[in-house]
Formats: C-alpha cells, sequence, structure tokens
C-alpha cells in the first residue's frame, strides 16, 4: 500500500499535474447543475478538493461552498482561483477526518469526486460516516465514484454494489448510474450517485 498522508500528496502536485486534476469540473457536475432538475443551491462541501474545480463551479452555480484538502499546494491553487474569478470559498487546509465534530450538521451538500478512491479502502466505512455526520437531515451527497477494476491504487477502485452495501444504511439512494459524458480516458469506468441521508 503507498503512502497516503498529505507529505505524499503534496510530493503528488509538486511532480507536475497529477492524472486525476482534469483542469475542469467533472462533466457529470457540469450536468447535475445545468438540468432542469438541478438541485437548489445550498451549503455544500467538497472533500478531498484538490485544486478546486468542482468546488469553483458549484461556487459558480450559488452554493455556498467549503472545500477541504490536506495538501498545501492544491489550496493554493484553489484560493488564486477564486480570488481571481472574485468567488468567495472557505478553505479548509486539514485532513478530511477530522472536521467532525466541530463541522458536524452544517452542509445541505457533500460534493464527492476522487476522495473516496484515494483513501485507503478500509477507512471506507468511515468515510460513509462521515458524510453522514457532516449533512443535515435530508442532506444530500454529489458524488462521481470511479468504478475501474484494475488492482492496487491509488485511485482504488469501487463498484456499484459495494457504494450500495456501504451508503445503504445512512443514505437513501436516489441515483447510482454510469456516467455517459465522461472524458475518454475514463469511459465506462465512473458512476454518478445522488444519495440522501436518511432523517
Amino acid at each position: 500500500m503507498p503512502s497516503l498522508g498529505p507529505d505524499d500528496w503534496e510530493q503528488r502536485y509538486q511532480e507536475g499535474t497529477p492524472r486525476w486534476d482534469l483542469g475542469h469540473p467533472a462533466p457529470a457536475f457540469q450536468s447535475l447543475l445545468t438540468a432542469a432538475d438541478a438541485p437548489q443551491s445550498g451549503r455544500a462541501i467538497a472533500l478531498g478538493a484538490g485544486r478546486g474545480h468542482d468546488a469553483i463551479f458549484f461556487a459558480q452555480q450559488g452554493f455556498e461552498v467549503t472545500a477541504v484538502d490536506f495538501a498545501p499546494s492544491p489550496m493554493q491553487s484553489l484560493r488564486e482561483q477564486a480570488q481571481a474569478q472574485q468567488l468567495s470559498l472557505n478553505l479548509l487546509q486539514k485532513d478530511i477526518f477530522e472536521l467532525t465534530p466541530d463541522l458536524a450538521g452544517q452542509f445541505d451538500y457533500a460534493i464527492e469526486h476522487t476522495c473516496f478512491c484515494a483513501i485507503d479502502p478500509a477507512l471506507r466505512p468511515d468515510y460513509v460516516a462521515l458524510v453522514a455526520e457532516l449533512l443535515v437531515p435530508d442532506g444530500e451527497l454529489l458524488a462521481v465514484f470511479f468504478t475501474h477494476q484494475r488492482s492496487g491504487g491509488p485511485p482504488f477502485g469501487t463498484t456499484s454494489a459495494e457504494v450500495r452495501q456501504l451508503f445503504e444504511p445512512h443514505f437513501e439512494i436516489l441515483t447510482l448510474e454510469p456516467v455517459t459524458n465522461s472524458i475518454p480516458s475514463r469511459q465506462g469506468e465512473e458512476h454518478f450517485g445522488r444519495l440522501r441521508k436518511r432523517g
């Protein structure tokens, strides 16, 4: 298992553009927020936000966004992007597993894209519990899950069945379906999920 601490992720950023950084918001989120039935804006937290392309996009659509990452370089990049676009985001350089109890019940939405696949798979039940704790009752997880079947990681793949097994005790699964507009290198390897916290 490769080391997954903040220094290791910072080194990945320092070495150049990491493979998981698309340079733009996830296409699935672009489709979601421009659809007729797009979720209403509210307070959202982007977990493992990286350089923050998704966080920036949600803020542009009127969401009040908190972006979290424990590596300093992507947080600095996100800060510069937000300032250049005159967007107000709350940026936290912190381990996501240290967010509660301080931020418990503070968010209407949690944004997931390349965080779930970056943590040790043994911590996935803790991740589910964390998201549930961060959200208000009936809050939603808006997620792009990396459902590739390659061994090793990160990114550590998952399956739609595993997502259901992990999340259903805490969440009602409103949508969990293959992403149809992934970038070419991720075609057939992503699922979009919209999950509502059980009240």
